[in-house]
This record gives C-alpha cells, structure tokens and sequence, in this order.
C-alpha cells in the first residue's frame, strides 16, 4: 500500500496522504511523490479541482521526524533539506492556479498544518485539530507557516498560535477563519467532493483565472490588479467556455464546459 495515492474522477484530483499508522506524518519519499502528484494534477486539463486529505483519523501530524533526524547534517544541508525537497510541496501549491482543497479531519499539526493553509479552502470535521507545534520541539515553521497564517488569521492570533503551538478545534477554527466549512466527520468528504463539483462544473479557465487575480491582487495596488484583470477578461472572453456559459445562462440550461 502506498503512502501516497493519487486519483482523478469527474474531473477532481485527490491527493490521500496514506500513513495512518504514523498520522499520516511524512518523510522526505512522501514529499517528493506529493509535489510530484500536485505538478500533474496542475499539469492535467482533465483535473479541475484538487483535494488533499488523509486516510484514517489523521489529516497529517507534520514531518516524521524519525526520517528527518536519521542523519547529522550541517546548517547548510538543513537549509538546502528545506529548500530543494520540503519546499517543493509548498511552492507546488503555490503556483497552482486550480482550486484545492483540504479535507481535515482530526490533527493537522506542524508541516501538516502548514500544508492545510496553502490550500484555497479548508472543510474540516469535528474532530479537527489544529496546531502549529514547533515551538514545543525548538523549532520555527519550516513549511511557510509564519507567512501563511498571519495572513489567514490576523498577525496577533498567529502569533499566538506560533509561539504557544495551542491546539484550536473545529469551531474555534472557524470562528478565527482558519477554517471555511464544520461537518460531521462521517459526512465531510460527501461535503467536500459535493463542493469541488460544483467548481468543476463551473467555466475552467474562469476559474482559475479568477484565483490568479486574487493571489495577484494580494500582492500588488488597484492600479496594477485592474491592469492584470482586463488582461484576463480578455482572454477569458475569447474561450468557448464563456460563449457557452452566456449561452446556457440566456436559454436557462446547464452548461457544458470543456476548458477551452
């Protein structure tokens, strides 16, 4: 059985991190396979959507750190660790401009956490768990997470989070906006996949479009953001996708999308 699995159906990618006798903590093997798996789903005009979520009752408890620490390495080959494999599965994330999601149910700590917040969307179950616990090994995030959850959060509830490595739970998680969706655990993947069908069933390329703006609006001042969004309208305009989404709103039919 694989550690990691990788599938596409009905146009949605699933990336299930397998480890669940480990809480689906990762090595460096796990780690290549998942930047691996991100870069084809990115990659594949079939996968419209992307989910990751773990098997078991684990999300994913961070790195594991029997893999991590069965060698001594120099401060510039812990560096170089971070950056030319580690950081992979996050500058994957980062550049990919389809919608993902995290189904998290259970601890999502760490790396693991850090993975869940580069995600677009995180729909959660009641057992969720989340912690940004390297303070209690003597460690800073490795995996973005002092850049990601400020941004998620607010600087002062980050910091909070950052320095105490405090569990936060299903609905505190969503009353901070850490998460976007709470269901039962039995029904939350029913809940996620109905939701990443409903987005692939959506115009692809206005999508994802629409995900490039944002990032890059985020980054940048209205002036520039407007440039960059009449350079997508007019792309977008040109797709078949838009002539026919016109179509099916005009004759008050569902419409019939096929990326181009």
């Amino acid at each position: 059985m694989a550690d990691l699995e990788y599938s596409v159906r009905d146009h949605i990618a699933t990336i299930l991190l397998n480890r669940p006798r480990r809480k689906n903590a990762f090595t460096l093997d796990m780690v290549e396979q998942w930047a691996d798996a991100l870069v084809q789903a990115g990659e594949d005009p079939d996968v419209r959507v992307i989910v990751v979520t773990g098997a078991g009752d684990s999300f994913c408890s961070g790195v594991d750190l029997a893999d991590f620490k069965g060698e001594r390495r120099t401060p510039l080959e812990e560096k170089e660790l971070l950056t030319r494999r580690v950081h992979r599965v996050a500058l994957a994330l980062e550049r990919i401009d389809k919608p993902v999601i995290a189904a998290v149910a259970g601890p999502a700590v760490g790396a693991g956490m850090d993975m869940a917040l580069l995600c677009d969307l995180r729909f959660v179950g009641r057992s969720a768990r989340f912690s940004e616990g390297y303070i209690k090994v003597g460690l800073v995030p490795g995996d973005g997470g002092c850049w990601l959850l400020p941004r998620t959060v607010g600087t002062s509830t980050a910091l909070r989070l950052l320095w105490t490595g405090d569990f936060v739970g299903a609905e505190d998680a969503l009353r901070i906006g850490l998460a976007d969706e709470v269901h039962d655990d039995e029904k939350l993947l029913d809940a996620v996949y109905a939701y990443a069908g409903r987005l692939a069933a959506r115009p692809p390329v206005a999508i994802r479009m629409i995900k490039r703006a944002v990032r890059q609006g985020a980054r940048t001042d209205l002036p520039t953001a407007l440039d960059l969004i009449s350079s997508h309208m007019a792309v977008v305009t040109a797709t078949e996708d838009a002539q026919e989404a016109y179509a099916a709103f005009r004759d008050k039919r569902p419409g019939v999308f096929t990326g181009h």
